[in-house]
């Protein structure tokens, strides 16, 4: 595990980093389970230090024999391992806090060095994880517990439980005739889970009333996307990118009626981001043939370009596209390719600036790594990362400055023109002073109602959102 993981760093991580100081770096993060460790470099060897006395020492000469990381990977692990297991023996705090946990903080102390996103994932929250991005072979619902029994909480729509017509508040009794208390809340879930197809028997009881319901596994994705329209405006909100993200937008807007349609609005606030090639689907979805973003790292599988293939399913009818401090990753990159294109107006604050793309990687214990290995460039040039994507209306400055932001764009005046034209212009990598100026013009905050108002003000007058867009493409 621990040769496979440096291997995926040497090769793929967009920083390149010493093998030397990576085997370093993850003998001193043991010292975050137990202070009294640290790890040194004494000439051609590291030592493992226990209350400044040597409790294991290994040389570093084996890992600048080869250039080939897979090799080199090999000998960090065999380095290393040793020393793990020297420290294992020799701290109890260590044994406490258990393998999985000395094995993350060893990583966390190797990815404080490299960069903020990247991490190892244990084998319990790689597999919550991948439920979130892909869903999860189950029933389409969760139980608590509720006095001294276990309920149904939560029922996913159009899954197999809702089919069943199971409801929220329905004890469950048993599954597959496995008797279930209040207790065994986990014991449930293990039970509901299984292979997509499988069948399984779920005894229920509604108003003293027992009955067993049968039902068959299949794959539920966790919904990430509402809908409403209110006079004549669709609201579409999102607060995640899954596999089914694309798909459901697309089956909205195929199902309105463009006849009326003043205008929509894509609610991206407090949108953490997800999968990459989904938000770049969704933007295929608003945009003419064109680029949509692109990618730069050092491994050559990093360089690429994402495209739009033509299909604006609105028919280009007025789109706004609301964002805040907590719109990262993969929502800012849906951002910046609307406004970048022309094709909506930003409101909102600036975004996190979460730039970065990870390769997710399973590893042989069940974890996974996640590894940085490529940043996220707008089609101008200019970098996500650090910077976030600016709107063309800001709304952090209180309600006074919007209204007076919104009477300016209405007589044809931008009052973020001059802001975005920096932001466009600026090349990686942006000294920090240019950054924090960038944006300061409008500073980062969490979405709030005002926001609604905005868009909608954007929408019903076609001046001020005309003069808008052409701020977000100068």
């Amino acid at each position: 595990m621990l040769s496979q993981s440096f291997a995926l760093i040497l090769d793929r991580h967009i920083e390149r980093a010493a093998p030397a100081d990576m085997a370093l770096w993850s003998l001193r993060g043991l010292s975050a389970l137990d202070p009294r460790l640290d790890a040194v470099r004494a000439g051609a060897e590291l030592r493992l230090m226990l209350d400044e006395r040597a409790v294991g020492a290994a040389p570093v000469a084996s890992l600048a024999a080869s250039r080939d990381a897979a090799r080199i990977a090999a000998a960090i692990a065999a380095l290393i391992a040793p020393l793990y297991d020297a420290a294992w023996r020799a701290s109890a705090p260590l044994r406490r806090a258990g393998a999985e946990r000395v094995i993350a903080s060893g990583f966390e102390e190797v990815f404080n060095h490299l960069d903020p996103y990247s991490r190892y994932v244990t084998p319990a929250e790689a597999r919550a994880a991948r439920e979130r991005r892909v869903g999860q072979s189950g029933l389409g619902l969760r139980v608590a517990v509720q006095g001294d029994a276990l309920a149904v909480v939560a029922i996913a729509p159009a899954g197999p439980a809702e089919r069943a017509g199971i409801r929220p508040g329905d004890r469950l009794i048993a599954v597959d005739g496995r008797p279930l208390t209040g207790r065994e809340p986990d014991l449930a879930a293990s039970l509901m889970e299984g292979p997509e197809g499988s069948p399984v028997v779920l005894s229920l009881s509604r108003a003293g009333r027992r009955r067993d319901v049968s039902l068959v596994r299949e794959v539920v994705v966790p919904e990430t996307v509402s809908v409403d329209r209110r006079d004549e405006i669709l609201w579409i909100r999102v607060t995640g990118f899954t596999v089914m993200t694309e798909r459901r937008i697309a089956a909205v807007l195929s199902d309105i009626s463009q006849g009326g349609l003043r205008g929509v609005v894509l609610d991206l606030r407090g949108n953490r981001g997800g999968l990459l090639g989904q938000a770049v689907g969704v933007a295929d979805l608003f945009l003419e043939a064109g680029e949509v973003a692109r990618t730069a790292g050092r491994h050559p599988d990093a360089v690429r370009r994402y495209d739009s293939t033509g299909r604006d399913m609105t028919g280009g009818v007025p789109l706004v596209v609301l964002v805040d401090g907590r719109t990262a990753s993969a929502a800012e990159i849906l951002a910046m390719a609307l406004a970048e294109r022309g094709r909506a107006v930003v409101v909102g604050s600036t975004t996190m600036g979460k730039g970065l793309i990870q390769l997710v990687a399973p590893l042989p214990n069940e974890a996974e790594i996640l590894i940085t290995w490529s940043q996220v460039v707008a089609p101008s040039g200019w970098p996500v990362q650090g910077m976030g994507v600016l709107p063309a209306l800001c709304t952090s400055l209180g309600p006074e400055d919007v209204a007076a932001a919104l009477a300016r764009l209405r007589a044809g005046e931008a009052p973020m023109a001059r802001a975005l034209a920096r932001q466009r212009a600026a090349r990686p990598p942006v000294p920090p002073a240019d950054l924090a100026a960038i944006r300061g013009a409008c500073p980062p905050a969490e979405g709030r109602p005002a926001d609604l108002a905005a868009a909608r003000a954007l929408i019903e007058n076609p001046a001020a959102y005309r003069t808008a867009l052409r701020a977000e493409t100068r």
